[in-house]
């Protein structure tokens, strides 16, 4: 019979709810700090291009793809960030449960956005240079490593394992 996760913390880890939760902000906060300088360096890669000279050269549909690209890199950025403003405006009113509870949501978001962000740059960078098979590709491919790898392998690891949250 499991033990139960509450129990496994205070065995294990010698740890309280409180502790727990502050372990979990703080690995939340270095996931976040690995993760936010490329998102933004991404983001602002992004934002320069349609002031590139050739970027009016591009078909319709490749301006299209810029968009949504953008659009998603701006929102994973905003997505990635938002837990550090969400922890100011909760400091000090003990909501360190809501705290992590919305911002590992919102990272989850950011995260999806981001992958996408990178494939739809792969597919531009690809099919401006070698064409549109060669960017769609590139863009399923980098989707699809993505996917594994942010996705589908993580779940594959918890299979048979039981969350460690406040009940």
């Amino acid at each position: 019979m499991p033990v139960p996760v509450d129990g496994w913390n205070r065995e294990e880890r010698d740890e309280t709810q409180t502790q727990r939760l502050d372990r979990n902000w703080a690995c939340l906060l270095q996931e976040l700090r690995v993760v936010l300088t490329g998102v933004q360096l991404l983001t602002g890669f992004l934002l320069t291009l349609p002031f590139q000279q050739r970027f009016a050269t591009l078909d319709e549909n490749l301006h299209l793809l810029y968009l949504a690209t953008v659009g998603c890199s701006i929102a994973a950025t905003v997505l990635l960030t938002a837990p550090v403003a969400l922890h100011r405006l909760l400091f000090r009113r003990h909501m360190l449960n809501q705290l992590v509870t919305v911002s590992h949501r919102l990272t989850m978001i950011g995260l999806f956005l981001l992958g996408a962000a990178v494939s739809g740059v792969a597919t531009m960078i690809f099919e401006v240079i070698a064409g549109r098979q060669a960017g769609m590709a590139a863009g399923l491919f980098t989707a699809t490593a993505w996917v594994a790898l942010w996705v589908a392998l993580p779940l594959i690891a918890r299979r048979g394992t039981e969350a460690d949250v406040l009940r």
